[in-house]
């Protein structure tokens, strides 16, 4: 009877370290932020129906450069184009931000919007914004991307430098960080 009784105590053993595993993958797995729509301005809030797909940092820079006002006359620091790399929550590169605006991940897949909503950031920082998806191109992590948020928004904002007749042309480039939420339709 012992050799049976030592059996099963290491077959238990067995899937204790099993189920250790699986959990240790678990949490792994569930290591992406997620965002509470309901602690957001409402104004860049998701609407409902939507589930969160992926969570990035961009980092990177947008230029401005010196224009004449469109109305009003005089100069202002015109914003021009971001660039930015995307990264998970690991650091590790996942895909690229720019003008478009675009998003494209690594495996090729990309996705464009169009601004509906800006809510206020803290001084000196970009605003939070709402982007509603064009359909993707390519298939891969940006298939089905319905809309983005960027979020905890720092840097960015355009200049204090002097912007007029004499400086007209000149491009200045700043550096920003925010993070960027994707959501696809829940299922």
């Amino acid at each position: 009877m012992p050799p049976v009784q030592n059996r099963f105590t290491g077959l238990s053993a067995i899937a204790l370290l099993a189920a250790g595993a699986l959990s240790g993958c678990a949490s792994l797995m569930s290591t992406e932020p997620r965002v509470d729509n309901a602690t957001l301005p409402e104004s860049i809030r998701v609407p409902a129906g939507h589930a969160q797909s992926l969570y990035t940092t961009g980092t990177g820079e947008i230029t401005y450069e010196c224009r004449a006002k469109k109305t009003g006359g005089g100069h202002e620091w015109a914003f021009v184009a971001p660039v930015a790399t995307l990264s998970n929550a690991k650091g590790q590169v996942v895909g690229k931000y720019f003008a478009g605006p675009t998003w494209q991940a690594n495996d090729g897949s990309q996705v464009t919007g169009k601004q509906l909503a800006v809510s206020p950031a803290t001084p000196g920082n970009i605003p939070l914004q709402l982007v509603q998806a064009n359909p993707a191109t390519g298939e891969g992590a940006m298939k089905g991307v319905s809309f983005i948020q960027r979020l905890k928004t720092v840097g960015g904002v355009a200049p204090t430098l002097p912007c007029g007749a004499e400086q007209a042309g000149q491009k200045q480039v700043v550096p920003y960080r925010a993070d960027y939420a994707f959501y696809k339709p829940a299922m």
